[in-house]
């Protein structure tokens, strides 16, 4: 391997991180270009293999990269099927709007809007739990000031709400695929992270003093709807219940409860050639699966150059709560996925309570800055109000309640693990 390539990978994969924080200014997809980078990555790799026994490592290293990979694509697609599909019918805002009385003070209400953020992004993926939320928000007609106080809590909830769960983040999801921590140990961090909300809520709705009215949309469920909801909560439940009592990978659990989505609806009539089943998965978010793929991509090739163990150090020179807590506040400038992809290939030794803490700050920290999230960013694409500088101005009731969560999480730890 020549000695220019690392400094030719390193490069590539910072302009990578760059596109990721610069993709509102230079208007190009994030996903599209590290998917470019990701790929010429390898293909660099096996073009410069100097010889047969550097070859049979790289090829060794892609296997194990692709296999990872594939395994989180799977899972992500099979529950973002579901979710698209139930979206779609209507269910999820019929939901929250039976869930909600016809009037509630606006103090009650934030705080609720924070409970439901945080329940439902436990098991949809952020971008459309975000999306659910703010579309809740915007129903309301608050003012501009009480609206930026909504979509302030609905960020952090949204981040809050996933990291106890693998359905809920994709950053807890790879940690658990790592096999750092069990879902089990997982189902514990929602009471700090709940905690974390609620504080949070609480702290910005210290100035809200009048009353909401609530327009209660009704929408009509047929039985299959309500069939698949219910396939979607069973195959959750089914998901952790197998997983503890046989260790069966959560993406096999995933895909039969959508294989059996997919012919409940077709029993019921709901699967025709006019409108087939199969349509809900070209409704998912595939940039966002493309983004992923191409930072694992990335990530994967700067491992086979040895460029991750400045991980390794930084774990080395500070204790690893210390190191976890900077992780945090960095998730809140880099994106989260390539952070703890870097991690977890880099291999850091830690215990499980040090993992469980890492897990709830690089999924929480992303909320300390509005670009430091998917949930911030489509957040901040919706509500015309909501700006980085205007988010910046609750950053100290935000890192007080990611700081009181991340100790909870370490006292949690401490006590009952």
């Amino acid at each position: 391997m020549p000695d220019f390539l690392p400094y030719l990978l390193i490069a590539m994969a910072f302009l990578g991180l760059l596109a990721v924080v610069l993709e509102e200014v230079i208007h190009v997809n994030k996903a599209q270009v590290v998917l470019f980078l990701g790929a010429l990555s390898w293909v660099l790799l096996f073009a410069f293999s100097s010889d047969s026994h550097t070859h049979a490592l790289v090829q060794e290293g892609l296997q194990e990269n692709i296999g990872e990979i594939a395994s989180l694509w799977l899972f992500l697609l099979a529950a973002m099927t579901f979710v698209a599909y139930l979206n779609k019918k209507g269910l999820i805002e019929s939901l929250i709007y039976r869930f909600l009385p016809k009037q509630v003070s606006e103090r009650k209400l934030l705080i609720m809007a924070g409970l439901f953020s945080f329940v439902f992004s436990s098991l949809a993926d952020n971008i459309t739990a975000t999306l659910i939320s703010v579309a809740l928000i915007l129903s309301l007609n608050l003012s501009a000031a009480k609206t930026l106080r909504f979509a302030t809590v609905v960020v952090f909830a949204v981040n809050s709400g996933g990291v106890a769960m693998i359905t809920g983040d994709v950053t807890t999801l790879m940690i658990f695929l790592a096999g750092k921590v069990s879902i089990t140990n997982l189902l514990l961090l929602s009471l700090p992270a709940l905690t974390a909300v609620l504080l949070l809520a609480t702290m910005l709705s210290w100035s809200l003093r009048d009353t909401a009215v609530i327009q209660h949309k009704e929408n009509d469920l047929a039985n299959v709807d309500l069939a698949i909801a219910g396939i979607f909560i069973l195959t959750i439940l089914a998901t952790i219940a197998g997983n503890v009592m046989f260790d069966i990978p959560p993406v096999l659990s995933f895909l039969t409860g959508l294989s059996v989505m997919f012919l409940v609806a077709r029993a019921y009539g709901e699967d025709t050639e006019n409108h087939p089943i199969l349509n809900y998965i070209r409704q998912i978010e595939f940039d966002t699966l493309l983004f992923f793929l191409g930072i694992l991509l990335i990530v994967g090739s700067l491992k086979e150059i040895h460029a991750l163990d400045s991980f390794v150090a930084l774990y080395q020179h500070m204790p690893a709560w210390a190191a976890n807590y900077l992780m945090g506040l960095l998730s809140a400038v880099i994106d989260n996925v390539p952070l703890t992809a870097a991690l977890l290939k880099a291999d850091v030794t830690m215990s499980l309570q040090e993992w469980m803490a890492l897990t709830y700050a690089v999924g929480v920290g992303g909320s300390l800055l509005i670009i430091g999230s998917a949930a911030g960013i489509v957040a901040m694409s919706k509500i015309d109000e909501l700006t980085f500088g205007s988010y910046l101005k609750f950053f100290v009731a935000l890192i007080i309640a990611y700081s009181v969560g991340y100790g909870s999480v370490l006292l949690l730890g401490h006590y009952l693990l």
